[in-house]
């Protein structure tokens, strides 16, 4: 039987998230230091964009760009554009079709049930740098937290400091979920805008 991840709550997180974003801080700064907020949303809006037609399996040139080739403008639309692709995101994975076989996103061919998890963990992350970045509270799910943790954990025996998407910052072993997670995405958990 094919393991499906439940979206739901971390995408109306991430949404509500997005919604308290005012336009006076579209031109802060993020954890991601080549990215201001507007960045961060134009990018979002791509990646959620992509996973949900990478769970579809619509493998349109458009999954074939990395996303670390420009940086992603936000286009006017965005507020009413993210809800809508965060929801049909969810849909798309609600059903194990999305998990079976191979798919694409960002260039790279991977199992759907990997895709799945990078999405999750794109949501996770990307919604803390959001939230961090604008003042507001941050509280993913332990499920939703659980499926980036152990997207992002090396694989035993690897001593490279290095998660899936470059060097760790160490955080002790028993701080809360959410720093492990954001730890080992790369990100200082007490990262703020005036640091």
């Amino acid at each position: 039987m094919t393991r499906t991840i439940d979206f739901e709550r971390q995408a109306r997180l991430v949404a509500a998230v997005a919604d308290g974003i005012t336009d006076e801080q579209l031109a802060g700064p993020t954890p991601c230091p080549e990215y201001q907020v507007r960045h961060l949303l134009g990018h979002l809006v791509g990646l959620t964009a992509a996973f949900r037609d990478a769970g579809r399996k619509d493998l349109g040139a458009h999954l074939d760009r990395s996303p670390g080739d420009s940086l992603p403008e936000l286009t006017p639309g965005w507020r009413a554009e993210l809800p809508k692709l965060l929801d049909e995101l969810v849909e798309v994975w609600r059903g194990p079709a999305a998990y079976e076989g191979m798919t694409r996103a960002g260039g790279i061919d991977l199992p759907g049930a990997v895709a799945g998890a990078v999405a999750m963990d794109e949501l996770v992350v990307h919604g803390w740098d959001l939230a961090r970045s604008t003042g507001q509270a941050y509280a993913p799910d332990d499920v939703s937290l659980g499926v980036a943790k152990e997207l992002l954990t090396p694989e035993e025996g690897d001593q490279s400091g290095n998660s899936l998407f470059g060097p760790m910052v160490p955080v002790p072993d028993d701080a809360p979920l959410l720093d492990r997670v954001i730890g080992l995405s790369g990100r200082d958990p007490g990262w703020t805008p005036g640091v």
